[in-house]
């Protein structure tokens, strides 16, 4: 699902099966990600926010290797704004979404030509 299309059904659908996921854990293990997802929820930690923005990045780079004559205009949109705002904390993963975004600016420069 991507991104951009995911409502908040989507979101609690998500949740549910990473719950259900969980609980197929050794229950020495169950309790330890339980608490694990839920600080990544929170974003509070400096570990959380990086986790975040980390798994933001990566759709990004992941859609930059993708065929760009698959992506709709909300795509192209979405690959040069989203993740702005989650790596804001950090100097090295404002510089990491630069790079990425420099990547989507030059696949849609070369659709032009």
């Amino acid at each position: 699902m991507p991104t951009f299309d995911k409502t908040k059904f989507d979101d609690q659908s998500e949740k549910e099966l990473l719950n259900e996921w969980v609980k197929s854990f050794p229950s020495k293990n169950t309790k330890l990600m339980f608490e694990l997802y839920q600080e990544m929820e929170k974003m509070e930690t400096p570990e959380a926010k990086v986790y975040k923005a980390i798994d933001s990045l990566e759709a990004l780079i992941q859609h930059n290797l993708s065929d760009l004559s698959k992506w709709t205009e909300k795509e192209k949109t979405f690959n040069l704004t989203y993740a702005d705002a989650r790596v804001e904390f950090s100097d090295f993963l404002k510089e990491l979404r630069r790079e990425i975004k420099k990547d989507t600016i030059i696949k849609l420069d070369e659709q032009r030509y």
